[in-house]
This record gives C-alpha cells, sequence and structure tokens, in this order.
C-alpha cells in the first residue's frame, strides 16, 4: 500500500523484521526511524519479512498490523525471502565460479574454541578449513559433518560510512553464506535483497553495526551498490541489556492491554527520540536525523506512563 508521495528516483528505504514473535517497543522504534528517514528523504519504503529462518504461526500478520497500527505504509506488496531461494543460490554460484567459497566443516564449538585461544582472531572464523585438501574434505563427508560454504575474503577490513557513527571500519572475516542445513545465511540474503529491491537506505539496530562492513564488502564482490546506513541506537531494560518480550508489557497489544492508546505509544516512542507527536504522519514534520539522540533509551515497562489519546 502507498499513501505517502514518494520520488522514484529517490530510491528506497526498508524494515525487514523476522516473523519469529510480536514486535516489542524497540522493534517498532526502529520500524518508525526506518519510515521517517525513508518518507523524509522523498524515498519509496519497502517492507520485507526475513522468513528463512525462525517462522512463528501469526507472527508475520500480527507484526503487519501493528505497523499499520502506528501509521507506517509501504509500497508494493509484503516481500518474502522464501519466494527468493533461486536468487540466492545464482549469488552462491556466482561467488563460486570466481573461487571465492569454500566448504566449511567446523562445528559451532569449535570455531568457539578456535576464536577464545590465546592469540586467536577476536570473534572472526580462524579460517579452519580455507585451505584444507581434496583428501581432507572428501575424509570430513565421509564422517557425515555437513558442509557450510563460507566466503573467501580477500582482506582483513572494510570501511563503511554512517549517516549517525561517520567513518566506520570492521573486521570482515571468511563469513557464511549458505549454512549446513542448505539455508542461505543472513549475511547474503540482506546484501541481495536490499540491491534487488531498489534499497539504498538501511536504517537498523546500532547492534548490527559491526557486522555492516562485511555486508558492503559482500555487495563489491557481486558488483551489488553498498547502501547508505543509518545504526540508530537501541532500547535497554533496566539491566541494561537490549529489551526483549520478557521484559513485561513491551509489545503494542500489551500496552493497549493496559488501557494505553496507539497515539499515546507513538507519542511515547516519539519522546524517546527528542520529538512529539502521536501519530507517524506528525513525526514526519521536522524530522531531522542529526537531532536524534545517540545514546539507548532505557526503558521500564512496569513505570511507563503513555501519554493520554484516542487510539
Amino acid at each position: 500500500m502507498t499513501t505517502m508521495p514518494t520520488d522514484p528516483a529517490a530510491g528506497a528505504g526498508r524494515y525487514a523484521p523476522s516473523p519469529s514473535g510480536d514486535l516489542h517497543l524497540g522493534n517498532l522504534r526502529t520500524a518508525l526511524l526506518a519510515w521517517l528517514f525513508a518518507r523524509s528523504t522523498g524515498r519509496r519504503f519497502v517492507l520485507r519479512i526475513d522468513d528463512l529462518d525462525r517462522v512463528r504461526p501469526g507472527a508475520e500478520a500480527r507484526q503487519i498490523s501493528d505497523l499499520a497500527a502506528l501509521g507506517l505504509d509501504w509500497d508494493g506488496p509484503v516481500l518474502h525471502q522464501s519466494d527468493r531461494l533461486p536468487r540466492y543460490d545464482a549469488a552462491v554460484e556466482q561467488l563460486t565460479a570466481a573461487g571465492l567459497t569454500y566448504e566449511c566443516f567446523c562445528t559451532r564449538r569449535e570455531i568457539q574454541q578456535a576464536a577464545a585461544a590465546p592469540h586467536g582472531p577476536q570473534g572472526a572464523y580462524p579460517g579452519t578449513c580455507r585451505d584444507l585438501t581434496t583428501a581432507e574434505r572428501a575424509e570430513r563427508r565421509a564422517a557425515g559433518r555437513p558442509a557450510a560454504l563460507r566466503l573467501r575474503a580477500g582482506r582483513p577490513d572494510f570501511e563503511i560510512t554512517d549517516r549517525l557513527h561517520g567513518t566506520y571500519r570492521g573486521p570482515v572475516d571468511d563469513l557464511v553464506l549458505r549454512r549446513g542445513d542448505g539455508i542461505p545465511a543472513y549475511n547474503l540474503t540482506v546484501v541481495i535483497d536490499d540491491a534487488e529491491h531498489g534499497v539504498d537506505q538501511v536504517v537498523r539496530g546500532d547492534d548490527l553495526l559491526p557486522s555492516t562492513p562485511r555486508q558492503a564488502y559482500l555487495a563489491t564482490l557481486l558488483g551489488l551498490p553498498v547502501p547508505e546506513y543509518a545504526h540508530v541506537p537501541l532500547v535497554l531494560n533496566t539491566a541494561g541489556q537490549r529489551l526483549a518480550k520478557r521484559d513485561g508489557a513491551v509489545t503494542l497489544a500489551d500496552r493497549l492491554d493496559r488501557g494505553d492508546s496507539v497515539q499515546g505509544v507513538v507519542a511515547m516512542l516519539a519522546a524517546s527520540l527528542g520529538s512529539a507527536g502521536g501519530t507517524a504522519r506528525e513525526l514526519l514534520t521536522g524530522f531531522d536525523p542529526d537531532r536524534l539522540p545517540r545514546t539507548p533509551w532505557v526503558l521500564d515497562p512496569d513505570s511507563l506512563v503513555c501519554a493520554a489519546g484516542g487510539p
């Protein structure tokens, strides 16, 4: 659906939740920001469901309903990664033909143990399977070890520019392209989907900033454009951890059950961004990314009081 005027030449922003459960206030705040960034620059807004991993029945419908209730709109139909498996396979074939992939037989525990070694790399894949011989690969296959497919990275790091964080250089390791169960990995699918859906502006939580150089580097290997990034501060619980549904009344349905209104929830999210308004359209007027807070919003749902207002 489309209700906001857009400039066809201006590209697109997007929001791409996983249908593993209901969206909490942190998710909704990021979705609102992604929409504000896109619409304030005349971009289209794409809603994509990243449904290749955990899918909980009914979650997608509730997520879409919550986003619409906040006043967010999007252009075209809702997109699904599960409809695009052939395109991911084609990208893997492209990289393999260029000699940029290899099989990895490591278990998660083996990778963690190697990374924790005194002189091991910090959190990056140590390259254990990078130079296996043909015989060694055959031996592991014969032992029944499932093989993931990894990128053979040609550099240790890559630099990106972020709207809120400025220049950021992060590590590039041999990231997984296809998991051992045959499912395309997130770092591959997100790069392909964003490029092919015309997304040139990616707004998401800043917990994903460290993985972004990997994705940007992969985009260059595939001949795809690198989008403009804006990694926004997360919502944390009172213990300083990323907000989760177990933290209490943190979904839109929870807040409505407590007597809050949709308008009140939007106003509360707006206040956390240093703005005011009870609808997404009101927040769009005068939206300025430079005025956004650069620190997390700490939320105690038990003491939260939303502004009054109609639904």
